[in-house]
């Protein structure tokens, strides 16, 4: 969406992009998560529109969004064992 702003802006200043090179530039622009996505694109003979780039990153974002793991940390601290315990135990390893 910003792609298609800063091109609005442009336009205003009377300077064209062309829509291949903003469908390119966009692509460049992608995170690294989208890498399957551009070789996809790359393999289609058909070479896609501005609004049609921007329809399949919102269907690839919603497809990364449903792929990513939710995972939680579990952190447990064992309590020193008390002055008792270790006199049992040494009793223990005594025998």
């Amino acid at each position: 969406m910003e792609m298609r702003d800063i091109v609005a802006q442009l336009k205003s200043l009377e300077i064209e992009m062309s829509k291949s090179f903003l469908v390119h530039f966009i692509l460049n622009s992608l995170p690294f998560e989208y890498r399957p996505f551009k070789i996809s694109y790359n393999t289609y003979k058909e070479k896609w529109s501005v609004n049609e780039l921007l329809t399949m990153c919102v269907q690839e974002e919603v497809r990364l969004n449903q792929e990513r793991i939710e995972s939680a940390h579990l952190v447990i601290q064992e309590k020193k064992p008390s002055k008792k315990r270790l006199l049992k135990l040494k009793e223990t390893n005594e025998k």
